[in-house]
């Protein structure tokens, strides 16, 4: 290891904040005017990522009054005090330079969506009648369901309607 690696390893953040590209961020920034020092917050879509280890820079996008501002931050800079992930983007890019093209509605991005994969139970041996049983449990809930609704409402439209009679083609 020479010296420059050592001198990099030093200046990397402990906690490295957590964001992808395509996320909605609010970046609290230190800037200091005159003598005194303030927290100014620069909220905006993470178009790219770029570099490593403690070189790594991100590039933010924000439209202010009509517009568009865009920021690069060096991710382990003592300057950035805090990035807070407000949205999180559904994207499929690595960089999303096309943004800068779009104008109003077309240059959002969807809510990515998070779905907890549910660990399957492991199959159990059960008896021939055990799992008749089984089959009455689950149509229980489905019964106390229909005495729910109220007289005369089904569940769906196409129950409540009927069909329409379709007249037949001469030959």
């Amino acid at each position: 290891m020479n010296q420059l690696e050592r001198i990099q390893r030093s200046l990397v953040k402990k906690t490295i904040p957590s964001f992808q590209i395509g996320d909605t961020v609010r970046v609290h920034v230190k800037v200091v005017e005159g003598d005194k020092e303030r927290i100014q917050v620069f909220e905006g879509v993470v178009i790219a990522r770029k570099g490593g280890r403690n070189s790594e820079t991100f590039t933010v996008r924000k439209i202010s009054y009509g517009v568009g501002v865009e920021r690069i931050f060096p991710v382990h800079s003592p300057i950035v005090t805090r990035v807070d992930v407000v949205r999180q983007g559904k994207v499929r890019r690595a960089k999303l330079y096309y943004l800068r093209a779009k104008k109003g509605r077309t240059a959002k991005l969807e809510d990515r969506e998070f779905v907890q994969a549910e660990t399957a139970p492991v199959a159990q041996a059960q008896p021939a009648d055990a799992s008749a049983s089984a089959v009455e449990k689950r149509a229980e809930p489905d019964a106390a369901k229909a005495k729910a609704a109220p007289a005369g409402k089904t569940g769906t439209k196409a129950e409540a309607k009927p069909a329409k009679a379709v007249p037949a083609k001469k030959k």
